[in-house]
């Protein structure tokens, strides 16, 4: 079974009028979910807010205190980046960052194999004492996290296919020897990271790769950059746990990226990294949604994708 992990509280986060990270991306996944018949098909998985004490294995004290107040305060925008927020976007952060948090516990008990997110605000660009890019707490990594501090999880692959860098994730892991980040990426692009020079210092070298291609990039060098370094590092690392940073704004169409992914190749792109899990992971993954702009485009890639999770 593939679970699914959604809230309409997320709804609640409000960028404003305009902004590309809007409610109604929520609603365009869940509408493209529905429409391919998938929806009915999913194991419904209970959503909670993320305790602090989860928040605070990725984000500082200090952080978490600041963006609290900030947003409660009705700030429009948080002082540590550009994202934008509204008096709800703490309680839907909150709420989504448990998602991931229940995903992983749904996955780990074996009552599902695998499992996707519709968590916004999205998560990859929040370092551990920074929003910005849209991102209010790093999902991904506090789902990374989770699996090992409450699953003894000792090693996690995270592959992110976003059309931006996920600086945040790699900030969070980059010394860090028990997680290996895989990223594809437009270059250059916001936020400016993502050399193929970073890969990772004490412990954690070796374990960031990043693949920056140019825009225009589509299913040829984003498959062969799985293909020729994801899937041997992986093999060689050996995931007990396989995380997703999904961006769809990798997507042809989408208004904030150059790339020329189509839906077929989530479907691919899904089944390479469902490989690996078999392979190390007993095929656990959990999926997160990132980017993804195009309200037209969006429901239908995410569809390609957790159907590939259903098999």
């Amino acid at each position: 079974m593939t679970g699914l992990a959604a809230d309409p509280l997320c709804l609640k986060h409000d960028p404003g009028f305009g902004h590309p990270e809007c409610p109604e991306r929520y609603e365009a996944v869940m509408t493209g979910l529905e429409e391919a018949g998938l929806t009915a098909k999913l194991q419904t998985i209970a959503p909670r807010d993320a305790t602090r004490g989860e928040l605070r294995r990725v984000h500082s004290s200090h952080y978490l205190d600041i963006a609290e107040h900030q947003i409660k305060e009705g700030a429009p925008e948080l002082a540590t980046g550009d994202t934008s927020v509204c008096d709800d976007s703490w309680e839907a952060a909150v709420r989504t960052a448990g998602l991931g948090v229940s995903a992983v516990d749904a996955v780990m008990s074996g009552r599902i194999e695998n499992a996707f997110c519709v968590t916004r605000p999205p998560g990859h660009h929040a370092t551990a004492d920074r929003g910005m890019g849209f991102c209010i707490f790093n999902n991904v990594a506090i789902a990374a996290r989770h699996a090992e501090k409450a699953h003894g999880i000792e090693r996690v692959l995270i592959v992110d296919w976003d059309v931006h860098h996920g600086n945040g994730t790699q900030d969070i892991f980059y010394g860090d020897g028990s997680v290996l980040f895989f990223s594809t990426h437009q270059w250059p692009l916001y936020p400016g990271t993502g050399r193929r020079a970073e890969t990772g210092i004490g412990a954690g070298a070796g374990l960031t790769i990043n693949c920056p291609l140019p825009a225009g990039a589509g299913r040829a060098l984003v498959l062969a950059a799985m293909r020729e370094e994801l899937e041997p590092a992986a093999d060689r690392f050996r995931p007990q746990m396989v995380l997703i940073s999904a961006g769809f704004d990798s997507r042809a169409g989408d208004p904030l990226g150059g790339f020329l992914l189509k839906d077929e190749d989530f479907e691919e792109m899904t089944r390479l990294v469902k490989g690996i899990a078999a392979r190390h992971a007993n095929g656990r993954v959990v999926s997160l949604l990132e980017g993804g702009y195009g309200l037209g485009i969006l429901g239908g890639a995410v569809a390609a994708h957790v159907g590939a999770l259903r098999g």
